[in-house]
């Protein structure tokens, strides 16, 4: 991501089940008119390109399977016991 500087380097297991580490940063991210700070990994040349899902949760935002779009939720996921 151009302008943003890694603060942390983490650990993440990959889907097949292999372990590296990558560098984070905490970027202001805005999509839509959505704006949010979320921490982003600094992939390396073979590493995916993935929107996570928090992401996309940050910024209100979901996927419209349907049409293939992006939409606006109207409310945040929360995670809490009630």
């Amino acid at each position: 991501m151009a302008g943003v500087k890694p603060t942390a380097t983490r650990r993440f297991r990959t889907i097949e089940g292999r372990e590296l580490a990558r560098e984070t940063g905490e970027p202001l991210l805005g999509v839509m008119g959505e704006k949010a700070t979320r921490i982003v990994v600094f992939g390396e040349v073979d590493d995916a390109e993935v929107l996570g899902a928090d992401a996309l949760e940050g910024l209100g935002l979901e996927i419209d399977y349907a049409d293939k779009s992006l939409r606006k939720t109207g409310v945040f996921v929360t995670y809490a016991a009630v």
